[in-house]
């Protein structure tokens, strides 16, 4: 009996190495997998108008100086040298220079191929990115207003660390992460002003209050509860990370954050900026005009209620 159990050890021991190494060799050969999309037609354009559009969308509600910013620095327009550090379950991800640096930037990638990662999720080198970024359903006009704001920034030479992804990030890699694209037809352009179908668009392809407002799973990023029903657990970028809960911005009577709020009242706190160790990027959406961040609060007063965190 005691040689029949060896035996047995001994092969399931045998089993358990050889499907183990059967998986390191598949992730090996798939993480690096490349895909192919389309790179939009579209060229930075050096137009006053065109690149002041793109430094408001930069630095207002698509917030991207607040991952990309240089870190510690809190300058309306701080130098996009990327270096913020994210440590989520897959690894330490970190925000890329986006300065038009040639060696350490995006002075070396075409404007179709900085238009595909942002539409597409498909770097220059054919890989997915993490689909850390909203911008998919982004009109040709505001996608061609921020690659001319980022061009016409200061070329910046700042290394940043290569991602470290842990064994869990490499198997997402190999067998989990693709190419995202948009999930509707792609718009020439919008017409701001303060109604609720651009305050659509500000809340889902340009400001990502879904992807923070939306209870998602923490291994592949899919939505787990009602859209702007709030209930996802996020954590400051302090020393002492702090965790939150985010808010349910659905007009429920009674899990509703926003439900007893004023118009007024809506654009005021948006308006009064930071709120301390809050990962909401307040001093972004500060910058913000009044007639967008109405769209935004008469969008979210139109969504059906729905109660915090409540599921799909």
């Amino acid at each position: 009996m005691k040689k029949i159990l060896k035996r047995l050890a001994i092969g399931v021991a045998v089993f358990l190495v050889l499907g183990t190494s059967a998986v390191a060799i598949a992730v090996v050969a798939r993480e690096n997998r490349t895909f192919d999309a389309p790179y939009p037609e579209l060229r930075a354009s050096k137009d006053p108008a065109v690149i002041e559009r793109g430094r408001y969308l930069v630095t207002g509600p698509a917030h991207c100086t607040e991952c990309h910013g240089a870190v510690g620095d809190h300058a309306a327009e701080r130098h996009l040298v990327g270096g913020l550090a994210f440590e989520v379950p897959i690894g330490t991800v970190y925000a890329r220079n986006i300065t038009p640096d040639v060696a350490t930037g995006i002075g070396r990638y075409t404007d179709p191929e900085i238009a595909r990662v942002l539409r597409y999720g498909v770097h220059p080198s054919g890989r997915a990115v993490l689909p850390f970024m909203p911008f998919t359903d982004m009109t040709d006009e505001d996608l061609t207003a921020v690659i001319s704001y980022l061009r016409s920034r200061p070329a910046i030479d700042h290394h940043v660390p290569s991602n470290d992804f842990n064994l869990l990030g490499r198997a997402a890699k190999a067998f989990l992460l693709e190419p995202t694209g948009p999930k509707h037809p792609v718009r020439a352009r919008v017409t701001p002003g303060p109604t609720a179908e651009y305050g659509e668009y500000l809340a889902t392809t340009v400001a990502n209050c879904n992807g923070c407002h939306t209870r998602r799973s923490l291994r592949t990023g899919a939505p787990e509860g009602v859209a702007f029903a709030g209930g996802m657990t996020v954590e400051s970028h302090e020393a002492t990370p702090k965790k939150f809960i985010t808010p349910n911005l659905t007009p429920d009577p009674e899990t509703g954050h926003i439900y007893a709020w004023s118009e007024d009242a809506f654009v005021a706190r948006f308006k009064a900026g930071v709120a301390t160790g809050s990962p909401m990027p307040w001093q972004a959406f500060a910058r913000m005009t009044d007639d967008d961040l109405r769209a935004l609060y008469r969008y979210l007063r139109s969504l059906p209620p729905a109660r915090l965190g409540q599921e799909l």
